[in-house]
């Protein structure tokens, strides 16, 4: 992608975009973004009565019900929308991602979305990395299809959330437990992350741009500290001592097959591989690590960390 700023858009469509996940971390990011930005949103929920469903209502958003697993709900949730902003369904199993059932999922929603006539399909998927058969085969097959069926594609391939430090860490592996964060990744080797809402608004910038961004495949990061340096920022940020340990293999084995490979596969050399400075021409605002933690990511620690300084009121 060349590295050009984005000029602004031409006036919002009046027709909504359609946002699945909507209650979920990339889907309500992007709904919230678009909102602010006055494009319509029709949010796909499976529960109207939700909180976090209540909360997008509240802040303007149209919310209808639909399920990936019941294919006749689909085409009244797309009818009469310009463009869909679509998470991966994505659907586990004993030994990790079923990957058949989440391609099934992909694929009606797909072939929903083409009976619909919609425009512009972005797409978000999984960051890449060179790799054998995989649980992003599932997200990878649903790219293809949606390349095949709808006219207008722009895939994201976000790598690791800044909000996974926020995560449970109930399984042993993401999140903050007992002043320690925990993950397969080499302590003292960048590693690439991103902010939910850099997520959002790059799918902003492709909505408002169809004609820059559409058959455009972008992997998407906004910074790379170590985790060691990752653990040293959030202690600063909040006043209590967090340190980073890796996982060993028998450790990930004895989570999930899936973590273990993964864990494998990274420490044979795979790599995520976003050009952050390109992105950063592209959208300026792109958050740092320390960005984020000054935003919001700070707050939500501190309330979540037992014995977190809290700041000095005003």
């Amino acid at each position: 992608m060349t590295a050009q700023p984005v000029p602004a858009a031409a006036e919002p469509d009046a027709r909504p975009v359609v946002v699945t996940g909507a209650t979920g971390k990339q889907g309500g990011a992007t709904a919230r973004r678009l909102l602010a930005g006055g494009r319509p949103v029709r949010a796909v929920v499976r529960d109207t009565a939700a909180p976090a469903a209540a909360a997008l209502q509240q802040a303007g958003a149209d919310l209808v019900r639909a399920d990936f697993d019941d294919p006749s709900s689909l085409p009244a949730a797309l009818e009469g929308a310009a463009g869909l902003f679509a998470v991966p369904p994505v659907a586990y199993g004993p030994a990790g991602t079923d990957t058949e059932r989440e391609f099934a999922r992909g694929r009606a929603l797909t072939d929903a979305a083409s009976a619909a006539g919609i425009e512009h399909v972005v797409f978000t998927g999984i960051a890449s990395i060179p790799e054998p058969p995989t649980a992003a085969d599932g997200k990878n097959r649903i790219e293809h299809y949606l390349r095949e069926h709808i006219a207008q594609v722009t895939v994201l391939r976000p790598v690791r959330f800044m909000t996974n430090y926020l995560a449970s860490a109930a399984m042993g592996l993401d999140g903050i437990a007992d002043g320690v964060h925990r993950h397969i990744f080499p302590p003292d080797e960048p590693l690439q992350i991103i902010a939910l809402e850099d997520i959002a608004e790059f799918a902003a910038l492709a909505f408002d741009r169809p004609e820059r961004f559409a058959g455009r495949t972008l992997e998407l990061a906004g910074d790379a500290p170590t985790p060691a340096e990752a653990v040293a920022a959030i202690t600063e940020a909040t006043g209590i001592p967090v340190r980073y340990e890796q996982l060993t293999q028998q450790e990930a084995a004895a989570l999930n097959p899936e973590i273990a490979r993964i864990r494998e596969r990274w420490m044979s050399g795979a790599r995520w591989h976003a050009d952050i400075e390109v992105l950063r021409v592209v959208h300026p605002g792109l958050r740092t690590l320390t960005d984020w933690l000054a935003e919001s990511g700070a707050a939500a620690l501190r309330a979540r960390l037992p014995g977190a300084a809290q700041p000095p009121r005003p």
